[in-house]
């Protein structure tokens, strides 16, 4: 690297995004009370999933895309993302209909914060397609609410796998309360009259009137069971009393060691992970089946690498996807030594790489690192830690570029892939869009910058 290398540069810390099953939920929008229509269990799980996915892309973008964005999966992957094995795709579809008119008012469980937003339709828009046999779901969110997902001040870790494990509607919003204290020092939840817990725990417009005995023994007992039984938390409803009548509750919040509740044959599929695949063109049924073979883990990683390889302009094209990946992954269980070599092998056995291209993580895993907020370890730097922060550099570099100079390198990006026959519709239409750090395109823009700018070695040590 020369004395104009990126790495001579210093950025702030910055906040990424995560291709994980966890949402860092805004506190703004951890109580969410429904105004105008009832919202049941599997609405609230989708409408959790379309957060993250969301998320997810918000924080891999160079800027808040314009008003008219949509996000988009395909539905089985969302049904499945919420632990659902599809059987409820019908009454999803009508659920999401439901969510462009069905009114809720957010609000904060800190004291004295109130109510953030009131009567936000879920959705600002949504709208179902087929494609090539296969149903997507496409939606939009109000702007407030794209903000504070993109670049939320405060939140809670909302873990999408636990979320799937409990089965009832109140059990989902005590724990997404509870959350928010399992690190607190002080151990409890916020001191809240009695209505307000009903307000917060029912699913119904208006909450839930009943005396609060009533909806304590149906509704909160048994979702308290739940969390401590399923999660990592261990909870304990605390009540307060005004002579014989309880006011005002509040519960106390630990963390325990989390226990192995879920195998990796139950964990939930990420929506993110599928989108991925579809880019390369890998039909979610066949990813399926390699999830199943090797686990969610395994595959994002041969995922990462597939999606460099097919960004390198110095290799032929990969002539399928999934067979690529699949060869990935069963030469890492069979033969687990790093390649070194340059040259491309067949198809089936997955083509060797320079050092420093197998270590460095690709354009799409520096911005889907599971952890929030991306900082210098302490510990020594590794040939892994400097070509990731070199790919690191490179994105900040492009995400600081004006608008019109950073589309240079976008166009040029598109060219390439189009003449490795992988400018996919997919692809075409994010790039539209402004979705262009992510996935295939982003590794492709990355490549396509650096090696223009800093030559073809710009990533080796």
């Amino acid at each position: 690297m020369t004395a104009s290398s990126p790495l001579s540069s210093s950025a702030p810390t910055r906040v990424v995004g995560t291709d994980g099953l966890e949402l860092r939920k805004p506190h703004e929008m951890i109580v969410m009370v429904p105004r105008s229509a009832r919202v049941t269990l599997t609405a609230r799980r989708i409408y959790t999933v379309l957060l993250q996915v969301s998320q997810a892309r918000l924080t891999a973008m160079a800027s808040m895309p314009l008003a008219d964005f949509m996000f988009e999966a395909p539905l089985a992957a969302v049904l499945r993302t919420t632990g659902s094995d599809g059987a409820d795709r019908t009454a999803a579809k009508r659920y999401l209909g439901e969510m462009r008119s069905l009114e809720v008012d957010w609000e904060s469980t800190a004291p004295g914060d109130g109510v953030k937003w009131r009567g936000f339709s879920m959705l600002s828009e949504v709208a179902l397609e087929v494609r090539r046999g296969e149903t997507w779901v496409s939606w939009s969110f109000p702007p407030s609410i794209m903000t504070a997902l993109r670049e939320p001040s405060r939140w809670a870790r909302i873990e999408l796998d636990v979320l799937a494990r409990l089965s009832t509607y109140a059990a989902i919003a005590l724990y997404e309360i509870c959350v928010r204290y399992r690190d607190n020092p002080g151990g409890v939840t916020s001191r809240k009259p009695v209505g307000w817990w009903t307000d917060a725990l029912s699913n119904l417009p208006g909450g839930d009137r009943r005396e609060w005995r009533k909806f304590k023994n149906e509704r909160v007992k048994e979702a308290v069971a739940e969390i401590n039984q399923e999660t990592d938390l261990e909870i304990e409803l605390i009540e307060h009393r005004q002579g014989r009548v309880v006011d005002e509750v509040q519960f106390a919040v630990r963390r325990r060691a989390r226990s192995p509740f879920a195998t990796s044959a139950d964990k939930p599929v990420d929506a993110n992970l599928v989108l991925r695949a579809e880019t390369l063109g890998i039909r979610e049924i066949k990813l399926d089946g390699l999830i199943k073979e090797f686990g969610d883990d395994r595959v994002r990683e041969q995922l990462d690498a597939l999606e460099r390889r097919a960004a390198n302009n110095s290799l032929r094209a990969v002539d399928n996807a999934y067979s690529y990946l699949r060869s990935l992954l069963r030469n890492e269980r069979e033969a687990p030594a790093p390649a070194d070599a340059d040259e491309e092998p067949d198809l089936e056995s997955p083509p060797a790489q320079t050092a420093a291209e197998a270590v460095a993580p690709s354009a799409a895993a520096a911005s889907t690192t599971a952890a929030t907020v991306v900082t210098e370890s302490a510990t020594p730097t590794t040939p892994t830690d400097s070509a990731g922060e070199r790919i690191r550099m490179m994105r900040r570099e492009i995400e600081a570029l004006p608008q019109a100079q950073r589309q240079v390198w976008v166009d040029r990006a598109l060219q390439a892939l189009a003449a490795k026959g992988m400018l996919t519709a997919i692809v075409s239409r994010r790039a539209a869009q402004g979705d262009v750090m992510h996935g295939l395109l982003g590794s492709m823009v990355v490549q396509t910058y650096a090696a223009a700018t800093y030559g073809a070695d710009w990533n080796t040590a």
